[in-house]
């Protein structure tokens, strides 16, 4: 079968579930992981002939979207921040946001302000690693270390800082029950749970039904737990002029504001993402 043939039959299957530009997303880069090939090859090529064994594999992954699993478990990689990333069931799928984190953090380091030495970086819940791998691909003069409550993440990790050519020290933590961080560092990053439970009506079904609970979900009694412990730790594991990055629930950026400035943080700065949504907050400790 014609690719360009198929595509109409791609597209027809997956219509009632999701919107023309979804699927035409998932279409391209269903094409890239199969056939090695961008828009433009297609383009070039459309009477391109799929062989028996590529349409079985198209079949089975249009037959995953329809049960509305996630492209990038499907598929079991995603992009974020122009790298290479591992995903599975044990860990988030990076999103567009958090890449906003990361440039943030390369670009306040690119001002040049810090004395001359390794920085110091630590990423509170790394997941799929791709802050602090991100981090270390970009920043030479940075040591890299991440924790996690999970073993399975971490391991994914560790696989994703192998494929991007970066050392980051791993290391199995639960943030809740920690009481020193061990260390020193310049900046503490993390991208914690916030969604709250109230929340979830707005979560759609490829989230709630497939992406780890235990690293979305708050109590809603308690939203802020996270940063508070992150927080309380901050201030005794961060150096003297040190940063603390979170993203944050864009529900709850005054309250997140006013908690890390009761912490004693100074020029707590909160930031808008792309959306105008409130996203990522900076201070100094």
């Amino acid at each position: 079968m014609q690719i360009k043939n198929y595509r109409d039959i791609f597209k027809k299957e997956l219509q009632s579930i999701y919107d023309e530009q979804e699927i035409d997303s998932f279409f391209y880069i269903v094409l890239e992981k199969l056939h090695n090939m961008k828009r433009i090859d297609l383009a070039l090529n459309p009477e391109m002939v799929i062989d028996g064994i590529h349409l079985k594999q198209w079949k089975s992954i249009v037959s995953e979207l329809k049960s509305q699993k996630p492209i990038q478990y499907i598929l079991g990689e995603t992009e974020f921040c122009g790298l290479r990333f591992l995903v599975n069931e044990n860990t988030l799928i990076p999103r567009p946001e958090t890449e906003e984190l990361v440039e943030l953090i390369i670009k306040d380091e690119g001002k040049g302000k810090r004395e001359k030495g390794k920085v110091q970086i630590l990423d509170v819940g790394t997941g799929s690693g791709c802050i602090a791998i991100s981090l270390a691909k970009s920043l030479s003069n940075a040591n890299l270390s991440a924790i996690d409550v999970s073993e399975k993440a971490l391991a994914t990790a560790q696989k994703n800082a192998e494929i991007n050519e970066v050392n980051v020290t791993f290391l199995l933590k639960n943030i809740l029950k920690t009481e020193d961080l061990q260390g020193q560092f310049d900046i503490i990053v993390s991208n914690p749970p916030y969604v709250r439970n109230l929340e979830k009506t707005e979560i759609k079904p490829n989230v709630l039904e497939y992406e780890p609970h235990l690293a979305l979900f708050v109590d809603d009694t308690d939203a802020l737990l996270f940063y508070r412990k992150i927080g309380e730790l901050a201030k005794k594991n961060l150096n003297p002029n040190g940063k603390l990055y979170f993203e944050i629930n864009q529900y709850l950026g005054k309250e997140t504001v006013q908690l890390l400035e009761d912490l004693g943080f100074q020029n707590v700065e909160l930031k808008k993402d792309i959306y105008g949504n409130d996203r990522m907050i900076c201070a100094y400790s």
